[in-house]
């Protein structure tokens, strides 16, 4: 997978919020925002190729938690981008 062209993160009033550039992207009806473990790899991933596994890795190099939390997690963002329409 890959984060889609036109999506950038951007902090806005203290809140992580993902901001589609460009005319083809504009959709006012829904604001994307990330907790802080969500920008980070948001951050991390910005035009590379990433699978459930390397934002594991990331989580758990990044954040104190176990390996089942952090695929678990993992898996579960990347539905949620999924369903926004940010990754393909």
């Amino acid at each position: 997978m890959k984060t889609k062209k036109g999506f950038k993160l951007r902090t806005i009033c203290g809140e992580n919020i993902i901001v589609a550039e460009g005319i083809e992207n504009i959709d006012f009806s829904r604001i994307i925002s990330m907790n802080e473990s969500a920008a980070y790899l948001w951050q991390h991933i910005q035009g590379a190729d990433f699978d459930a596994d390397t934002l594991t890795k990331l989580l758990l190099e990044e954040y104190d938690i176990d390996e089942a939390t952090a695929r678990q997690d993992a898996t579960q963002l990347i539905a949620k981008w999924q369903e926004a329409g940010i990754i393909a």
